[in-house]
Parts: C-alpha cells; structure tokens; sequence
C-alpha cells in the first residue's frame, strides 16, 4: 500500500468547497478534473461578493472612496501574486485572462520581431495554448522530441539548440496531460546559453508546486486563475522587466496610456502598459484570495514562506493519490498508464483496451466520478504516443484516498461491462 501524505487535513479543507458536498446521478460528486478547473474555496466566493457589495468601482481612475478601495484590493492582488511567483517586483507581474492569453500577449509583442529565419522550441507536450499562438508569428516551430515514458529528450534538445538560429523555448512546466514535470531550470539553462529566451506554461506547476521564477531564471511565466483555486478569466503574465520594457503595447485603450493627442500617444510603465481598458477587478481579487487561502495552509514567518511550505504539502499529498491511483488501476485488466516519468505530478492518464475513453468518462459520470476524456488540447502529443485519446484523473488539494477507491471501483466497472 502507497501511504497517503497527513499533513493536511483534508476534512476542514473540504469542507471549505461547498460544491463538493453535491451529487451527481445521485451519488455523492468525486470531482477528479481538476488539471482543467479546481473548485473554489468560500473565502475566495467571500472576498469577489464583497468587492461587488461593498467596493464596486473602477480602478486607478477615481479620487472617491469606493475607486480607491478596488484599486487597493486590485493592486494588493497583485503583490500577492508577486509573492507566490518570488518575483522581484510586482510591477513584472501582468494580470490577463489566463494562461492563453499570457502567451499570445508574449507572442503578439516580443514576436513581433520573429522572422522567417528564427525559430521557436516547443516541447512535443505542449498544451494548444503553447502551440497554436508561436505559429501565428513568422517563425518556424520546431517540436523537441520526448521519451515513450513522456519525459523530454534532453540530448535532442541540445541538439536543436546549435542546429537552429533559436529565440524562444516554450516548456510547460507540469503537463496537463502526461502530469509529467519537467526540468525547467535545466532546460532554461540551456537556451540561455544558445542566446534564446523560455516561457514556461505554470497552468498545471503553480496550484501544485512551489514557484520561484529567478531561481528557475525564467523570462516568462504563466499562471491561470481558475487552476489555483480562483474564479475563471483571470491570470498572470510574469516577465522579466527588460523584456517587458523592450515589448511594445499589446492592446490600446484606457489605462495604458500617459497622454493621447491625434498626433501621438505615450505609454504608461509596465504592469499598467498591457493593461488595456477595465480589467477583471473581481476576477484579481479572488485569485488574490486564492493566493492567501493556500498560505493559510501553510506555517512560516511570512506570507512566501506559508506559500512554499503549503504547496509542498499539497504536492506530496496529490503525488501519493496519484501513485495510489496508478498502483491500483494497474491490477485491472485491460488498463495501460500513459506518461511514466519518473518525475509525476498528481495526474494520471490511461486508456483501456475495452473502451474508449469517452466511454470511459461517460460510465464514471455515472458513479458520480468525473474525470476528463480526450486530447487534452495535446494533439500533438496523442499522436506521438500512438493513442487518439486518453481518460485523465487529476488531484487538488481536497482530493481523498476515498475518491482514490471510487474512482477504481468505478473503472472496474468499466472493465466489467466491456468484457
């Protein structure tokens, strides 16, 4: 038996997600697709009620008392965030919509000088959102190679690296699909070497994870809101401040601006640059609450710390469901793990020889267990793994060792009714 990490305790933290206290076909809901979208604790639900209650203004352009407390709650988000990252300065932190958003922002302004002569890395598990936005620009993309086991192939980087006028690689950090996490320090190293930049995709990496963007010495960061825990629509784009500096504007409108005549415009400084028009001022403040929620779970002298030491607890702990997971699908016949890196974050992917896994999905919705079938929006990487598709489980910080058992118990049945 693989032991389930204690340090949390999991019943008051679930107990703070109301939907999971919901059922489904009228069985009680085991929500195992969290590598799309987690649940939202009820102080994240508070602090967005209270804004829209109590402060609901527009930001950094009123002198009254309403404008003034959304800007505060707006920007004190904002240094939240920069906490969770260690960045070095809030203002390398852009807020966005999400991931996908983050990157076409870097691939529609620093790529706006790519030409036909340049090339972009991409690792060959790479999310849509990292693929289809560096195709948009005029530079070839290249895949870098991965192993069967679904870790990537370092030789054939390097490789790529003196072979190819490269400028930027783009790694997801934790992928969505495989849960395989990659060496990102290393693979950062690397380029910078060859002269090239990395964005690192952190969708899957900083709801997991601890982040340290100059300890990594990443040029680019992402996050999305709605898998840390926070509402959808919201996200982050970290950038060293050069970079951002050199980039031009993304989007023109209010609030980006220092002065417009007809003749010219001027830009403000970075982070308020690419930050056109009225942003998500909800949307910040509870992934801002989401931020301080995770610290709760955490002890240590200040607010980094309690992030650190919460996010180490909560990847030991999805990590053993994951193996406890993998160990005991793997005795049911027909069932094949896909993406065995030895370094695994708490999703596991599999298919079965029986089913598909649509029909996967569809029989344990109707136990109550909701997992994610398909590409994943990794087409890429289906392909290279021989498999149209795949039935993906993954763990969030409520996750338990009883919906570890539902979820096998379901699968079993699966097993059962395609004999």
């Amino acid at each position: 038996m693989i032991p389930v990490f204690q340090s949390l305790d999991i019943p008051r933290i679930r107990a703070q997600f109301p939907i999971l206290d919901r059922q489904v076909h009228g069985r009680p809901l085991v929500y195992l697709d969290n590598a799309a979208t987690t649940q939202t604790p009820i102080s994240v639900l508070d602090a967005m009620d209270r804004y829209y209650r109590e402060s609901n203004a527009n930001i950094h352009r009123g002198v009254h008392q309403l404008s003034q407390e959304a800007t505060n709650a707006y920007e004190h988000a904002r240094t939240l965030a920069q906490t969770l990252l260690n960045a070095k300065e809030d203002a390398e932190v852009i807020f966005t919509k999400g991931c996908t958003e983050s990157i076409n922002l870097v691939a529609a302004t620093w790529g706006r000088k790519l030409t036909p002569d340049d090339t972009i890395l991409l690792s060959t598990m790479e999310h849509h959102a990292n693929i289809v936005p560096w195709q948009m620009t005029s530079a070839k993309v290249v895949p870098i190679p991965i192993f069967d086991n679904g870790e990537i192939d370092l030789d054939a980087y390097r490789a790529l690296l003196k072979v190819h006028r490269v400028k930027l690689v783009g790694i997801v950090h934790v992928s969505n699909s495989l849960g395989t996490v990659n060496p990102v320090r290393e693979i950062i190293r690397l380029a910078h070497e060859a002269g090239a930049i990395v964005l690192v995709d952190g969708a899957q990496s900083a709801p997991h994870t601890p982040i340290d963007v100059r300890d990594i010495d990443a040029d680019f960061y992402t996050v999305s809101g709605h898998k840390l825990y926070g509402p959808t629509g919201v996200g982050l784009l970290y950038g060293k401040r050069a970079l951002l500096e050199a980039m031009p504007v993304y989007q023109g409108g209010g609030d980006m601006i220092r002065t417009v005549s007809f003749e010219r415009t001027t830009f403000a400084e970075i982070p308020g640059k690419f930050e056109a028009g009225t942003p998500n001022i909800a949307g910040a403040i509870g992934l801002g609450a989401a931020i301080s929620w995770l610290a709760s779970l955490g002890s240590g002298v200040d607010l980094r710390s309690q992030v650190v030491a919460s996010l180490e607890a909560i990847d030991g702990h999805e990590r053993s469901l994951a193996r406890l997971a993998e160990a005991q699908l793997g005795d049911i016949s027909g069932v094949r793990l896909v993406g065995t890196a030895k370094d695994k974050a708490g999703i596991v992917s599999f298919t079965m020889d029986q089913a598909h896994p649509h029909d996967i999905g569809t029989i344990l919705d109707a136990s109550g267990v909701a997992v994610r079938a398909g590409h994943h929006c990794c087409m890429p990487l289906m392909r290279r793994l021989g498999v149209s598709a795949t039935a993906r489980a993954s763990f969030a910080v409520y996750s338990s060792s009883g919906e570890v058992e539902a979820l096998v118990r379901a699968v079993g049945k699966v097993a059962e009714v395609f004999a």
